[in-house]
């Protein structure tokens, strides 16, 4: 590793983050110029869970090489099948702030957001938000803490272990290289960065939770010192940057002690610890929306920190977040007559239905899949869908033919003697035809016309 010495007066050291633009009024970088410049710079994939451990090392290694002397990599480790674990440091501020992603190897979100961060501050090294962050802070950054987790897009590492419970019996390689970053830079604030489920829900009806915030505690008393204070308060500037693009979609997390994890122990051995979980959007391309607000929020709390506004952050933004829950589904469909395909007569039901991505490497290329599965079957009005479906004077039918078009005329298949290959019941596929009663066809067989086709 490569080390920079900076000689700084004591009396400076001990001094908030914020202590080099105290001197000058400094107005909080805008949430809404943040998100322009992403539009227009982003560098990040338009499928983040497609990058493997080999992208990620190439894209850091790439950061270095642009400024070398700003931009330290760093190997830091290995995983058990003996990939790299690498970080970026940059910055020449005494406030030391660690970033770590991809702590669950299927959870890539942040991932690709480090990558934009990145760009950010080198292609905008002269901006004053970039020179007060840089000046201010030192920052150390883990894109991927798993990576044989990443390579076979799971939660867990080689072993089989979940990292983020390994934290005090330190079995798993990856787990031991974060502990020593930590031990060795006693960093001032960490940021643990994670996606949750797009299942995950907040407030009443349910919303999906975008993003969802934690100031992680340090003791089953959920005690409050000076540090988890702060952490409150990064949270709240976190809030605040991410209304204008989710707002009501901004939940917090279980405060609960977790004795095994990692950002409770971290929290505990003397570094806060954020968290940020992201989860759905409403949209047919979620993925670049939620970079973007990864971006979004890690840039305005690392300002804030450099700033020293964030000692003004109003903490009740953050503890006035709804809990999130699991209330939502992929998509939603309500008031449906299912014909089930089972032989039962119809009945009046919404359904919802949750997918599930994974990646297969087919010629050498990573793909993503989607798998959808019927969650739940009944009344769900107190449920919520990414996307949701009005299928009031619909049929609901199992997909019984694969070359099904929309707008086709049809007809419904009888299957009161011979079910269906398919049907729509809980823990069946989510694959289902909505159907229209067909007024105007000449033919009398044809008595429906497909209007939706849930395909995956």
């Amino acid at each position: 590793m490569r080390w920079r010495a900076v000689v700084l007066p004591l009396a400076v050291v001990c001094l908030s983050p914020g202590v080099f633009v105290r001197a000058q009024k400094v107005l909080p970088v805008s949430p809404q110029d943040l998100a322009a410049i992403w539009d227009t710079e982003h560098v990040s994939p338009a499928l983040p869970p497609l990058m493997d451990h080999d992208d990620v090392e190439r894209r850091l290694k790439g950061v270095a090489e642009v400024d070398p002397n700003r931009y330290i990599f760093e190997r830091i480790g290995e995983s058990v099948e003996h990939r790299t674990v690498n970080m970026v440091s940059t910055g020449t501020g005494p406030f030391r702030v660690m970033l770590w992603s991809q702590m669950h190897g299927d959870e890539p979100t942040a991932t690709a957001a480090l990558f934009d961060l990145f760009a950010y501050l080198q292609h905008h090294k002269t901006d004053p938000v970039v020179q007060r962050i840089l000046h201010a802070l030192t920052l150390y950054v883990i894109p991927m803490l798993n990576p044989d987790g990443a390579e076979r897009f799971q939660r867990r590492n080689a072993q089989g272990i979940d990292i983020n419970r390994d934290a005090l019996r330190l079995q798993t390689p990856e787990g031991e290289a974060l502990k020593a970053v930590r031990d060795r830079f006693k960093p001032r604030i960490g940021f643990n960065l994670h996606n949750e489920t797009w299942t995950t829900s907040v407030g009443d009806p349910p919303k999906p939770a975008s993003i969802s915030l934690l100031a992680v505690a340090y003791d089953k008393e959920r005690s409050e010192n000076a540090g988890r204070k702060l952490a409150k308060k990064i949270c709240a500037v976190v809030r605040d940057s991410l209304e204008p693009f989710a707002s009501g979609q901004i939940g917090k997390y279980d405060e609960e002690f977790e004795t095994r994890a990692f950002g409770d122990n971290i929290t505990l051995w003397g570094t806060p610890v954020v968290l940020i979980e992201t989860g759905g959007f409403p949209s047919s391309e979620p993925d670049p929306l939620l970079v973007r607000m990864n971006f979004v929020a890690l840039v305005s709390a690392l300002d804030a920190l450099a700033t020293g506004t964030v000692d003004k952050a109003d903490v009740s933004r953050y503890e006035s977040l709804p809990k999130n829950e699991s209330k939502e589904f992929y998509v939603l469909v309500k008031n449906a007559t299912v014909v089930s395909g089972a032989g039962v007569p119809p009945f009046t039901a919404d359904i919802g239905i949750n997918v599930r991505r994974s990646v297969k490497t087919v010629g050498g290329r990573r793909t993503l899949e989607m798998q959808s599965t019927i969650n739940d079957l009944g009344d769900l009005r107190t449920n919520g869908g990414l996307r949701v479906i009005d299928a009031t004077g619909l049929i609901a039918a199992p997909l019984w033919d694969s070359s099904l078009k929309e707008e086709q005329s049809v007809d419904l298949p009888d299957w009161t003697h011979t079910p269906s290959a398919r049907v729509i019941a809980p823990m069946q596929s989510g694959e289902i035809v909505l159907l229209r009663p067909n007024g105007e066809s000449s033919r009398p067989a044809s008595h429906y016309v497909v209007q939706t086709l849930l395909k995956y």
